[in-house]
């Protein structure tokens, strides 16, 4: 007995003079109750709005906290450099900045899954000769330092020995493109999608050449041995793509820029200035609930701001009203312009009623302004065709896939309204989306 109790009290001591087990990274984010992660600030990442704080980066970075269980502590930076130094420090958990997979990063950082793909562009602006390629340059190209850009032109000096490039750390991606537009650079690299965001109000700047074809995009970690947050984070975005998380922030952030039109985007600038004004005090005298810039986006879509434009198929006026629907609110006289602003107003809010309330914005603003151009029984036929093939009905991203169907026979006739443009409507809905934010954009910066 005195043996056993002597055994004890040795095990006892040794295991109060040890030291302790250090624990996981992951179990150290759960003990804080917080992660933290860093991005770089921007348009495409993280950005603070009027309604808060935005970004793609931002909501999946939000989503994976959830995920874990934990707060969300968001770090946003201005400089590469810095946001390495942090990671490399332990000072930050997770980097998700839309930074792609190189060689150099991935033998010093460990990369979670891929989860977009983006391209390098030349950047230059209008009317400046086009360049096909690095021989062509007559003038540095600037970069933002230790970016995947910089390694994109250090890669194509071997091919082209009179390249050369300036990397500064003074500007973001953004001030980049804008410095171009403003005729302090003469070229610049940006990534993809950060410059199909950008070109909805500057249409002015021009691509030369892509620098890179489509490279994977990853979150990036620590390169240690510890393989808890990194297990978790494989986890979190098999997660994401069978929930489909990934493709309705994609489809919210992306997926209507895709396409640019620089005739008509330089058009629609042009029209804000000299033609918006005249009706601006009607649109947000008869927005009601809605944004009043949505529906000049609405109404710039449908008729171009002409009070009397008029389509094959009798819709008529600066929101381009049918004979029923106008009126239904009230509209005597399409032609006159208060009149067709404030019908079209409230036919809009009307619709946005009618979608389900459980769909929550702004996929339930965008399935109503499908139903304003298809009609919302069409719209409704969509949404069962999305559902028959397994997508959420209730997101966009899904209905979006599926609304093309309806010109298509053997679908439309398992619907109960039938054939309908239902591609016409996702060109449409993209379209006023890219109105939509170019006139935000111009209208909370006209100012400055």
């Amino acid at each position: 007995m005195l043996k056993r109790v002597v055994i004890t009290l040795v095990i006892f001591l040794l295991a109060a003079c040890s030291e302790p087990v250090a624990e996981t990274h992951l179990g150290q984010i759960k003990q804080k109750d917080k992660v933290r992660i860093g991005t770089l600030a921007g348009e495409s990442t993280y950005y603070i709005s009027a309604n808060g704080e935005l970004g793609f980066e931002y909501e999946l970075a939000k989503a994976f906290a959830n995920f874990i269980d934990a707060e969300l502590e968001i770090i946003p930076f201005f400089s590469i450099k810095d946001m390495l130094n942090k990671l490399e420090k332990g000072q930050i958990d997770i980097l998700a900045s839309g930074l792609t997979l190189n060689k150099s990063r991935l033998n010093k950082y460990r990369f979670a899954p891929q989860y977009r793909s983006i391209s390098q562009k030349l950047v230059y602006k209008q009317g400046r000769k086009r360049p096909r390629n690095f021989s062509q340059l007559d003038a540095p190209v600037t970069v933002i330092a230790k970016s995947a850009h910089a390694a994109s032109l250090l890669k194509a000096k071997a091919n082209f020995e009179n390249l050369q490039w300036v990397e500064t750390e003074e500007f973001d991606e953004a001030e980049l493109l804008q410095g171009i537009i403003d005729g302090k650079f003469d070229y610049t690299i940006a990534d993809s999608h950060t410059l199909a965001l950008f070109r909805r109000y500057h249409p002015e700047l021009s691509i030369a050449f892509s620098v890179t074809r489509e490279e994977p995009v990853a979150w990036m970690l620590q390169q240690n041995d510890d393989d808890s947050l990194y297990a978790m984070a494989i986890e979190f975005f098999g997660y994401a793509r069978s929930t489909g998380l990934l493709q309705n922030l994609e489809e919210k952030y992306f997926g209507h820029v895709r396409q640019f039109n620089y005739i008509n985007t330089l058009a629609y600038i042009e029209a804000v200035r000299d033609v918006l004004p005249k009706y601006r005090d009607w649109f947000k005298q008869y927005s009601r609930s809605l944004d009043w810039r949505l529906l000049a986006a609405v109404s710039y879509q449908e008729s171009m701001w002409d009070p009397r434009a008029k389509s094959p198929t009798g819709v008529r006026g600066i929101m381009m009203l049918t004979l029923p629907t106008a009126k239904s609110v009230g509209v005597k006289n399409r032609l006159e312009p208060e009149q067709n602003i404030r019908g079209g107003g409230i036919y809009l809010e009307k619709l946005i009623n009618r979608v389900p309330e459980r769909i929550k914005e702004p996929d339930r603003t965008w399935l109503a302004l499908a139903a304003y151009n298809v009609g919302f029984g069409h719209m409704e036929d969509a949404r069962v065709l999305t559902e028959k093939a397994g997508g959420d009905a209730d997101k966009w991203a899904d209905v979006k896939k599926h609304l093309p169907l309806l010109i298509k026979k053997r679908y439309y006739r398992q619907t109960r309204y039938g054939f309908a443009r239902g591609d016409v409507a996702v060109k449409y809905v993209d379209n006023i989306r890219r109105y939509y934010d170019t006139l935000v954009w111009l209208d909370e910066n006209q100012d400055e």
